[in-house]
């Protein structure tokens, strides 16, 4: 027999099962981050920093705000409890899962196997590369670049230093050791993960069945598409057994949910067993794109109705939404969406643009959002928060903002807004 559940329900066992349930703490610590750790699993890593680099987002929308040096010591000192991987995108995972992505590493290598390819035609930067981790410890690319050998070309205007220690860390002979910055580490995969970790051998269908299990757990109700997408399994295949294998254990449930539906029949969709339907979701939160929550957009649009794109690579005049805009949750719905730029010379938090989702109620949710505004101006050590006019949010939350002590308000323009 297959339960069914509403829409907003699935959205609250959603968001339970990441965390959105539980109180902010009034002082985070380095145990808070390690528990948001334990539902996420995986926190993807991006570059971009216009607002906050987008790993460091996913702790405040759960935790309120926080010390980002408090993050940097538990994810890039070198005893860190957590490495690097392609575990969705570039993400950070906890050291012990390292044995858990072996069936990743050996697909890059079989894939690079090929006599044509770049890994074979550059043998010889490879294992200068490796000497060199081998003899002088972790090395960032620059400590590396002025001696290294020449050879052919590049790719993505890096030089073939930087080339061979991304190929060799996919293929996890090279691990990420820590970052200055946004600069990378890197050192021989013995260097970083403990020999008991390094040693331990998981077959492909067993790795595949348990990262199935976590992102059920971490997803509390999901689709076939949405399991295979939280550790971008594209083995379909593999997921469905795993999926099947989970049912029989018990470990996953099937559910039906109104409103998830294809060509008019209902999706397949599975609840974990543990997975919890909270009356209410009270939270308030601004969100990276890169969150969990919203990051695979088939979901982001079924479960929220949020059809999302980013438009970093769409040209300026052509954007509708802003350069980076930032989903905003209130409740069980993701009610706006916020362009933010942090200006660290004039210290203010620019919305450079804001816009009501089809979910929102701006009588209702202007407040919360001006709140969550006003804490990640501070969050960033930003004194102030100003509005551009441009969207159907901008009015509703300059007037939350301006009502607000805790916040020092400015209107500014936009380019866009001044052009349109």
């Amino acid at each position: 027999m297959t339960d069914t559940l509403s829409a907003a329900q699935a959205r609250r066992i959603a968001l339970a099962a990441q965390g959105f349930s539980r109180a902010r703490p009034a002082s985070v610590s380095a145990r808070h981050i390690h528990r948001v750790m334990d539902r996420l699993g995986v926190l993807q890593i991006d570059s971009v920093n216009v607002f906050a680099r987008s790993h460091y987002m996913p702790l405040f929308s759960r935790l309120g705000a926080y010390e980002p040096a408090l993050f940097d010591r538990v994810f890039h000192s070198r005893t860190t409890h957590y490495v690097e991987y392609m575990a969705h995108e570039a993400t950070f995972i906890p050291i012990e899962d390292w044995p858990l992505w072996r069936f990743r590493m050996d697909h890059f290598r079989a894939r690079w196997a090929a006599p044509d390819s770049w890994m074979s035609t550059n043998t010889r930067t490879l294992r200068w590369v490796q000497d060199e981790l081998r003899a002088r410890g972790p090395l960032r690319p620059a400590d590396l670049r002025d001696d290294a050998p020449r050879e052919r070309g590049t790719w993505w205007d890096w030089d073939d230093v930087k080339l061979a220690l991304e190929h060799l860390w996919r293929t996890g002979d090279v691990a990420i050791s820590g970052r200055k910055g946004f600069e990378r580490t890197y050192a021989l995969a013995e260097q970083v993960i403990p020999d008991a970790i390094l040693s331990q051998h998981v077959p492909r269908e067993d790795a595949i069945r348990e990262l199935t299990r976590r992102a059920a757990r971490s997803s509390g109700v999901a689709t076939q598409s949405d399991l295979a997408d939280y550790h971008r399994i594209r083995d379909r295949a593999a997921v469905s057994q795993s999926i099947a294998d989970l049912v029989d254990s018990g470990e996953i449930l099937a559910v039906s949910v109104r409103g998830w539906d294809r060509g008019g029949r209902p999706l397949p969709s599975w609840r974990h067993r543990d997975a919890v339907l909270p009356r209410r979701i009270d939270a308030a939160a601004l969100l990276t794109p890169f969150d969990p929550v919203v990051w695979f957009r088939d979901r982001a649009l079924r479960a929220f109705e949020l059809d999302y794109r980013i438009e970093i690579y769409v040209p300026a005049e052509k954007r509708r939404y802003g350069y980076y805009s930032l989903p905003v949750l209130v409740g069980d719905r993701i009610v706006a969406r916020v362009d933010l730029k942090a200006d660290r010379a004039t210290s203010t938090l620019q919305v450079q643009s804001a816009w009501w989702e089809p979910q929102g109620q701006p009588g209702a949710d202007a407040e919360k959002i001006a709140a969550e505004l006003a804490l990640a101006a501070a969050w960033q050590g930003l004194a102030h928060v100003s509005v551009s006019r441009w969207g159907t949010a901008s009015e509703a939350l300059h007037a939350a903002l301006s009502g607000r002590a805790d916040a020092s308000v400015r209107r500014h323009v936009h380019a866009r807004e001044a052009s349109g």
